[in-house]
């Protein structure tokens, strides 16, 4: 067999991924009409074994979206709204006495389940927001000196308004850095807008959520995740990451560039999506395709440069078309 061939299993296991992506881009469908970049990053997301913050105005699907996800997925799902009395507490769990046992018992909070939906999370305090740190980086928490392990897949789904200021607090660099995207939602177009009300003219209750079917099971992710480890990435393309990430640390529109936190994200999450277009190598393209939303959060533009308006997207092409693309 040539070295450009996969082993047989391997393209077996491709094909499988590929028709389950497929099949769980079908059910929500049923109801999400549009939003295919967000849906295909969530998944890349979830198979890469990060979490996502989703970014837009209020009443464009970011929470409809989430949950239907979570259902087409037979695993845990628990939704928190984030709000400014919540404590750390009331999202990792607390110790209590028991009168029976004469014992502390520790009640796990919501934040153990499968995925995790948080609703607003810039409406919390960084106090609470800071209850995030450990178990998203690490998928545990710690509770009065004991680690609680959290099972596997462990996703979390963040959502927040980036227009209302009012009763929000910042999420800091650190926070943000914990997300493997943000993905910025954008309006509808005025076909999609069309679609839309034709689809729930006469559906007001929006029954049509509840045909949405459980397709994966966390088993299914697991071997998704198996499967793109093994996609291959070339020597040239790992160099081609790092020259990006470098050219963060030294550019004059930015006065913080990217970490090697992410350029792991980036190189995750390309082989990502080159086994979600059915290929067993990543392609340049790939690279370019994440870089946009694993960058966009953690680069902070210079005072000046935000004063002019310019968006950190901007600057990410900029650096990426200023290097030459290996073939």
């Amino acid at each position: 067999m040539e070295d450009n061939l996969l082993p047989n299993t391997q393209t077996v296991a491709l094909e499988t991924m590929n028709a389950s992506v497929e099949k769980v881009k079908a059910e929500l469908r049923k109801v999400i009409i549009g939003q295919e970049e967000m849906i295909d990053l969530m998944l890349v997301s979830l198979f890469a074994g990060g979490h996502v913050l989703l970014e837009g105005v209020p009443g464009i699907a970011k929470t409809l979206t989430a949950k239907l996800l979570a259902k087409s997925i037979s695993v845990n799902f628990s939704r928190i709204q984030f709000t400014p009395d919540l404590m750390p507490t009331d999202v990792t769990g607390t110790t209590v006495y028991n009168l029976k046992t004469a014992e502390f018992n520790f009640n796990r909070g919501p934040i153990f389940s499968n995925i995790v939906l948080i609703d607003e999370i810039n409406r919390s305090p960084a106090k609470t927001q800071a209850a995030l740190f450990e178990v998203m980086e690490e998928r545990q928490i710690t509770v009065d000196g004991r680690t609680h392990y959290l099972d596997p897949p462990f996703f979390v789904i963040a959502t927040q308004n980036p227009v209302e200021q009012e009763g929000t607090y910042k999420l800091p660099e650190a926070q943000l850095d914990r997300f493997l995207f943000r993905i910025k939602m954008k309006y509808p177009t005025l076909e999609q807008e069309k679609m839309i009300l034709d689809k729930f003219k006469d559906d007001f209750r929006m029954t049509a959520t509840e045909d949405v079917k459980s397709i994966l099971s966390a088993n299914d992710i697991r071997l998704c995740r198996e499967t793109i480890e093994k996609i291959h990435i070339k020597k040239e393309l790992i160099d081609y990451i790092a020259t990006i990430i470098h050219n963060t640390r030294n550019n004059g529109s930015l006065f913080l560039g990217a970490s090697p936190r992410a350029s792991l994200a980036i190189m995750r999450t390309s082989k990502a999506i080159a086994a979600m277009s059915g290929r067993d190598f990543v392609t340049p393209e790939d690279i370019q395709h994440v870089a946009y939303p694993v960058l966009n959060h953690r680069i902070i533009l210079t005072p000046e440069r935000e004063m002019e308006g310019v968006q950190p997207e901007d600057v990410i092409r900029e650096i990426i078309q200023g290097i030459e693309v290996p073939r």
